[in-house]
């Protein structure tokens, strides 16, 4: 760059400190809101004095502000997706109680949290007693999933039937419209807690066939998979055709250890608590109960 243009440049950078200046921008800010760069127009000011203060280049200076409205630009689709996905709020994998749950493989859900497992299409399964962890853990890497630019549809399984019998009657090849076919992550949650009937379990398998080696599910089961017969209507037949596709591609998850909801029950039942007497101490003694003679001395 030549010297002259340099100084130019600087001489412009400078410039929105002054109120003439300023009102010179007005063009440039319309022009920036009409092609969508609404981060710069907001603060074009600010971002030239900084650019000024920071001696920076024009090169630098324009990567600068085109960086920050990409950021601003992420911000938004993030929020946005994690509104559609129906992910409940307040659990990424980041304050997931590692120290609580040692028997979680940490490693491993974090080798998941990179997202691989979605561009191969492999399912993932969590399997656990409840209260562990595995609806925190599946809910955080639903989010790590958009944030690394996947969709997702979340649903508590008995929701995800509802849902499945009201298009019943869709013929397959329409099913693509549908969030719960066409995301790139479907989270189904609370498997086993109550069997199915033989409906449900046909439209469930409909479902996994549907996305089948298209699309990775993600479960949580306080079920092992040997017992998943006794869910899916008792029919070892479909439930075999449903693990079948599960599993030909999945990762396993096994989280044992305590519930979390329970983890005050100790406290909440230990004689210790507050209003219980001392442990070595006798019980406290209660007044004489009086006669009505006495009362009505009184």
């Amino acid at each position: 760059m030549s010297p002259r243009l340099a100084a130019a440049t600087r001489a412009a950078l400078v410039a929105p400190t002054t109120t003439t200046a300023t009102t010179s921008l007005d063009p440039v800010i319309a022009k920036l809101t009409a092609l969508g760069l609404d981060y710069p127009a907001t603060v074009l000011p600010e971002l030239l004095e900084a650019a000024a203060r920071d001696d920076l280049a024009p090169v630098a200076f324009l990567d600068r502000v085109l960086t920050a409205q990409l950021e601003r630009k992420d911000e938004r689709r993030i929020a946005t997706m994690l509104k559609l996905s129906g992910l409940p709020p307040g659990k990424t994998l980041e304050d997931f109680d590692w120290g609580f749950q040692p028997k979680a493989d940490r490693r491993q859900i974090e080798a998941l949290a990179t997202c691989q497992y979605l561009r191969d299409k492999t399912n993932v399964l969590f399997l656990g007693p409840p209260g562990v962890g595995k609806s925190h853990c599946a809910v955080g890497l639903g989010v790590k999933a958009i944030k690394n630019g996947f969709s997702v549809a979340h649903f508590v399984l008995d929701d995800l039937l509802h849902v499945l019998k009201a298009d019943a009657a869709v013929p397959p090849a329409r099913l693509r419209a549908r969030r719960y076919f066409n995301c790139g992550l479907l989270i189904i949650d609370e498997i086993g807690f109550r069997p199915l009937d033989r409906i449900e379990a046909n439209l469930f398998f409909r479902l996994v066939s549907a996305r089948y080696e298209r699309g990775s599910i993600l479960l949580t089961s306080n079920k092992h998979v040997r017992d998943w017969p006794e869910i899916f209507a008792g029919d070892e037949i479909l439930t075999t055709a449903i693990l079948d596709r599960l599993l030909h591609h999945v990762a396993v998850v096994h989280i044992d250890g305590q519930s979390y909801r329970l983890r005050q029950l100790g406290a909440l039942l230990s004689p210790l608590r507050a209003g219980s007497r001392p442990a070595d101490g006798p019980p406290p003694s209660s007044p004489p109960r009086r006669t009505p003679i006495e009362m009505e001395q009184d």
